[in-house]
């Protein structure tokens, strides 16, 4: 059995947030989506739950829901096929309002390709395309 990553993002409108999703390339999986929440999966093993902020609330206790767009706590890393999709990703992002940024652009683009892919709620995803890794010997 592979192991699954769910990344688990407060919305404010979760329509909103769904189509965004699916503009980035990610489908609804509509057995685990609800009023509350949507599960938009990537492929078997990367799904992100978009969360109304009221039923986001239910998993963290006491805690304040972070307003993302003032606050960050997370950032969620994943890997691309290639660079082309690396960008052509950012490029949807922005396309749909998001943002999409280089944190590191001087990075030698031969040996890694990543964006900060802001979502409509403030929720940074970090797709990116790294050149296989060799052993020194």
């Amino acid at each position: 059995m592979s192991i699954m990553v769910f990344a688990n993002f407060p919305v404010r409108d979760l329509a909103k947030a769904t189509d965004f999703y699916t503009m980035l390339g990610f489908h609804q999986n509509t057995d685990y989506s609800d009023e509350n929440a949507s599960a938009m999966v990537w492929d078997e093993t990367f799904v992100v739950m978009l969360l109304t902020r009221d039923f986001y609330q239910k998993f963290i206790g006491d805690r304040e829901v972070a307003d993302p767009h003032k606050m960050s706590g997370a950032l969620v890393n994943f890997t691309l096929a290639s660079p082309d999709a690396v960008e052509q990703f950012a490029e949807r992002a922005k396309a749909n309002g998001g943002d999409a940024y280089q944190a590191v652009p001087e990075m030698s683009s031969e040996q890694m390709v990543s964006y900060e892919v802001v979502d409509i709620d403030g929720n940074i995803l970090e797709p990116n395309w790294m050149a296989p890794v060799t052993t020194r010997e």
